[in-house]
């Protein structure tokens, strides 16, 4: 609840860490992972609960579904703990239940993997099968997200670039601003070249130019010049 609304408590949630410690043999995989998102939500640092759970969760991974498996990665790697033989074990059920995952879950689990930095080649090649079978369903935040952790990490994925072009061409109308220089960020970093999408954002940057910070600004600026796209 107190995640929920943004509120944070210090004392309380100290406390709460150390009971959590204690019991967390009683703690099912959604407790857990509820747990590590409200800690990341408010914004309070628990990195001993953070390990404690790391451990916890790698004995009960097999207990764990799409949802859990993905809100776990992204709470770690929000809160930038960084827990290598927990994202392998997470690596490795995933592949198991991919045809369970959402695209929400998707581009979550490729995002945390890429802001955490770790490498789980396997589990990108997987993903990207997977999302290109699920792209009708990403929305604009999935699809900025999901190619800018494939960027990030230096994963070429043609086929996966090309799908995620045409669909972004349908959903323009819905990127914010920061999806939309996310997005043409990704395509220079990773050097996938996607003239008719790059044409298209320019129009929407345009309309929105007021809605951008100066990173999103230096970034837009940035990937049309590496890609050498002339605005139309």
């Amino acid at each position: 609840a107190y995640a929920k609304v943004g509120h944070s408590d210090p004392e309380l949630f100290d406390a709460i860490s150390y009971k959590v410690t204690e019991k967390l043999d009683t703690f099912n995989s959604q407790d857990i992972a509820t747990i590590v998102w409200a800690y990341t939500k408010v914004g309070h640092s628990s990195p001993e609960l953070f390990d404690a759970i790391s451990h916890k969760t790698i004995k009960k991974i097999d207990t764990f579904n799409a949802q859990s498996l993905a809100n776990t990665v992204l709470a770690y790697a929000k809160a930038g703990h960084y827990s290598p033989k927990l994202f392998d074990a997470i690596s490795y059920k995933a592949m198991d239940e991919l045809d369970t995952f959402t695209s929400q879950e998707i581009a979550n689990t490729v995002w945390a993997y890429a802001k955490i930095g770790h490498s789980s080649p396997k589990l990108f090649l997987a993903i990207s099968y997977k999302a290109i079978e699920k792209i009708d369903t990403f929305n604009s935040q999935g699809i900025a997200n999901t190619v800018w952790a494939y960027a990030k990490k230096r994963f070429t994925s043609p086929e996966l670039f090309d799908a995620f072009s045409q669909r972004a061409m349908k959903k323009l109308h819905t990127f914010n601003s920061q999806s939309l220089a996310n997005t043409v960020w990704a395509y220079a970093k990773i050097g996938h070249s996607s003239p008719k999408l790059f044409d298209a954002i320019s129009l929407k940057v345009i309309q929105k130019i007021d809605k951008f910070n100066s990173q999103g600004k230096a970034n837009i600026v940035w990937a049309y010049a590496k890609v050498d796209h002339s605005s139309p």
